[in-house]
């Protein structure tokens, strides 16, 4: 019997604690990917690219078990996040204007084919989710970030967020250079707002003297 692997434990950057903002060095890695645009609470198109990663990732996962015998528990879902002014997603006033890219962690010893061929085999099915063809398998690769775990609900995420930006990065003499990055440790259909655990991570780079 194959060993169910748990990605969210053996990967060090993974790991994040409350109240502590870590410097880390992330390795580049794969994830399936939909792109979209506006408040996740109320645009149709996030639960519909949210429905197509989870179809696909766990196609991706029995595919796993069935033809290398390498099981795993599907990894947590995770966003990039953006807006043209970045006031508007920490004070989290306007999420009309919020862009984000929905993620879940591809294993290293999936290959690229594998994933092609899950993607088409969903395609075929009786019901494919509505998104599937904007599925892309991207590889992303932050290398040195700042993160920390935030508990909590999302939109008591701005102060923290606040912090981070304009008090730690700086103070580090680190400038921002990615996407704002969240992992989603909890369900938030299982989990009462107060108790969700996500970390929150952004890029950086040493500032030029």
């Amino acid at each position: 019997m194959s060993v169910k692997i748990d990605l969210k434990k053996t990967c060090p950057s993974y790991r994040a604690k409350r109240g502590v903002v870590d410097i880390i060095e992330v390795p580049a890695m794969r994830y399936l990917t939909v792109t979209g645009h506006g408040d996740p609470n109320t645009e149709q198109g996030y639960q519909e690219a949210v429905e197509a990663l989870y179809t696909v990732a766990y196609k991706i996962k029995f595919a796993s078990k069935r033809e290398l015998e390498r099981d795993y528990v599907v990894p947590p879902l995770e966003g990039l996040w953006w807006a043209d002014d970045m006031d508007a997603f920490t004070g989290r006033l306007d999420k009309s204007q919020w862009t984000w890219t929905m993620m879940i962690l591809v294993p290293e010893w999936v290959s690229d084919s594998m994933v092609a061929h899950v993607i088409a085999a969903v395609g075929e099915s009786k019901t494919p989710p509505p998104r599937l063809m904007d599925v892309n398998l991207d590889r992303l690769d932050e290398g040195l970030c700042v993160q920390t775990l935030h508990v909590g609900s999302f939109d008591d995420e701005g102060p923290v967020l606040d912090a981070i930006h304009h008090d730690v990065i700086p103070r580090h003499g680190l400038i921002m250079t990615g996407k704002h990055h969240e992992i989603y440790l909890s369900d938030p259909r299982r989990t009462a707002p107060e108790r969700l655990r996500t970390i929150l991570r952004q890029p950086v780079a040493h500032a030029l003297s």
